[in-house]
């Protein structure tokens, strides 16, 4: 049996048989077709999920270091620590997407080749950002700032940005050309589709259903990819708002908690001043005389005005230091019997003095000062009595301790420990000990400024305060102060306190002050002490009173003046009369002879506010020193 086929006769079995065979093979041709479109379309959605992690990943890198270069410079402008968080935080964020970035990579030399060098380019921005916040600390700002404005790590973060668009365009292109492969053999599929259903309509039509499905499924894949890339960028940038405005509100409850216990304190104070005053003026009006004890509550008042403001100004790490060479056994050998009389009987009161132990260079004043307000907490936390011990010894803090607390630099350290056998402090209260006006003491037994004060100063001084405490067992609070090499110098002579040194006055002392009010009573003061005053409100005035009496001796001179500073005064007056003596005077410490907190060598300085035998002291010290 035949059939004819073009004309042609063909036996039917034969022709059949290759018929079915022919139809056969295009049905498996057609199904492998599909069957591989179908494992590109499967590849294709691996490959776009990939390259949206890689550019999630490559966007939470930049976002990384872009909020840690935020955190330098709102730190290197503030000093605040807590700036510091965001920059934390990124330091332990960048790595990882780094880490998964290259792990994305697997065998791709040009996606390992961009995340090793995202690896080196992060690194060096974080080496660089870690150094300036290095200087700042240790009182380096103007070194810190130079780095910043070297455009260093401009550069780098240029070259970050550079390399992360680049790899995400490359990214892009790769899924756009994957995309454009997938639509090529998916055309490709229809021509065979079409072909093999002129021979088996059903089959064709069934394949061409089954594609068209797949490719719908494609699409709405890959819009469903874009969508969700839209919502990633949406939240992240929700995020970063929500974190702007959390930050924003700390800062304002520390300055608000800050501002409330100035205002507190300060409050309390003049209310003394203004009643005692008020109070002493209506009987000096009556004739009375016996005022003593209004103007001593006044003089008290307004010395503990002072106290505050200079804890406050050592707790911002701007009192203007004086660091000398320090034995540290010496110094608290000298305090034993102050600090024994402090304590009171009912504390036992024992000195553990190590031998050979280093130099220190600090200043005395605002040491001892710590030890003392240590101590005196000390006491108050053993309130039925105990044990108060001070240790002294070397200390060595490596770089573990160094990493668990970032504000300390390893090295060698002299450590000053007080222990007590108080009550100790749970975890909540030790974390708040060295805020301003936090205390657990009762109203009007403490200011909340004693160990912030501490703090400020060992922060100041290149040292480190930890406290350890356990609630039942006591506390010890360590003082660390940095190793120095210099040889202690030769202890100065103790003033004597008794009288206040007279004036002489054929001794001339001009007074520069802009505030009239700061003036006139330096002068009174002056001139009560004994000496020929003569004053004036401007550098300018007080050149043109110095060209009419070159004789004069001294020049007392305010720091901060409108127009001409005292620095740029007392520079010119010393290069026009090289023997005049100058002493400064000013509330505020960050000026033209503090540097990094330290007063220069060659500047004589006395803090406002100042009382009449601290004035009487400083001018006849000055007066004396050899020209």
């Amino acid at each position: 049996m035949t059939v004819s086929v073009l004309g042609r006769r063909l036996p039917a079995a034969a022709t059949y048989m290759a018929s079915l065979g022919a139809a056969l093979l295009l049905l498996l041709l057609t199904i492998g077709a599909a069957l591989w479109q179908a494992e590109r379309s499967v590849e294709l959605n691996h490959a776009v999920r990939d390259s949206l992690e890689t550019r999630s990943q490559l966007r939470l890198l930049l976002r990384s270091l872009q909020d840690a270069e935020t955190s330098q410079r709102g730190y290197l402008l503030t000093g605040d620590e807590t700036y510091l968080r965001p920059y934390l935080a990124s330091r332990d964020e960048a790595p990882r997407s780094v880490d998964a970035l290259a792990r994305a990579a697997g065998d791709d030399a040009r996606r390992l080749a961009e995340a090793l060098r995202l690896r080196e380019l992060s690194a060096g921005k974080f080496d660089e950002i870690a150094q300036t916040i290095s200087l700042y600390r240790n009182g380096r700002q103007n070194e810190a700032m130079l780095i910043v404005q070297s455009d260093r790590g401009k550069e780098l973060m240029d070259e970050l940005r550079g390399v992360i668009a680049a790899a995400e365009a490359r990214e892009q292109t790769d899924i756009v050309e994957q995309m454009a492969a997938v639509d090529r053999s998916a055309r490709q599929l229809r021509v065979i589709v079409i072909f093999a259903g002129l021979v088996l309509v059903a089959i064709g039509a069934l394949l061409v259903i089954i594609v068209r499905n797949a490719m719908r499924e494609l699409r709405t894949s890959r819009d469903e990819a874009l969508s969700a890339h839209e919502r990633l960028l949406q939240e992240m940038g929700g995020r970063e708002q929500a974190e702007a405005k959390v930050r924003q509100m700390q800062k304002m409850d520390a300055i608000g908690q800050l501002t409330g216990g100035v205002a507190h304190d300060f409050n309390n104070m003049l209310a003394v001043i203004i009643s005692a005053l008020q109070l002493a003026q209506r009987r000096l009006a009556r004739g009375e005389t016996d005022i003593s004890r209004f103007t001593d509550a006044a003089m008290d008042a307004a010395r503990r005005a002072a106290t505050l403001t200079s804890r406050l100004l050592a707790f911002a790490r701007r009192t203007p230091l004086s660091p000398s060479v320090l034995d540290v056994n010496r110094v608290v050998g000298g305090m034993s019997e102050l600090l024994r009389r402090t304590l009171g009987e009912q504390i036992e009161f024992e000195t553990v003095l190590a031998g050979g132990v280093w130099r220190v260079a600090a200043d005395v004043s605002e040491l001892e000062n710590a030890i003392i307000n240590v101590c005196v907490n000390a006491r108050d936390a053993m309130s039925g009595g105990g044990k108060l011990t001070i240790e002294t010894a070397n200390a060595f803090l490596d770089e573990a301790y160094a990493s668990a607390n970032i504000d300390v630099a390893p090295g060698q350290y002299v450590m000053i420990a007080v222990t007590d056998t108080g009550a100790g402090m749970p975890p909540e209260v030790k974390a708040k000990v060295f805020e301003p006006f936090y205390t657990t003491k009762e109203v009007g037994k403490g200011t909340g400024l004693g160990l912030s004060h501490v703090h400020g100063f060992l922060k100041q001084s290149g040292g480190h305060v930890s406290i350890y405490s356990e609630v039942g067992h006591g506390t010890t609070v360590k003082l660390y102060l940095p190793r120095t090499s210099l040889a202690e110098a030769e202890a100065p002579r103790p003033a004597l306190m008794e009288d206040l040194p007279a004036g002489d006055p054929a001794t001339l002392i001009l007074v520069v002050e802009d505030e009239e009010r700061v003036r006139t009573l330096s002068v009174a003061s002056l001139r009560e002490l004994g000496y020929t005053v003569l004053h004036a409100d401007s550098g300018a005035q007080a050149l043109d009173i110095l060209e009419k009496n070159p004789g004069a001796a001294l020049m007392f001179t305010d720091i901060v003046m409108p127009g001409m500073s005292g620095r740029k005064l007392a520079d010119e007056a010393k290069r026009r009369w090289p023997t005049l003596k100058v002493l400064y005077t000013t509330g505020y410490t960050q000026n033209a002879i503090v540097h990094n907190g330290v007063v220069d060598a060659d500047a004589r300085l006395l803090l406002k506010p100042y009382s009449l035998s601290d004035l009487a002291r400083k001018i006849r010290a000055v007066l004396d020193e050899p020209s």
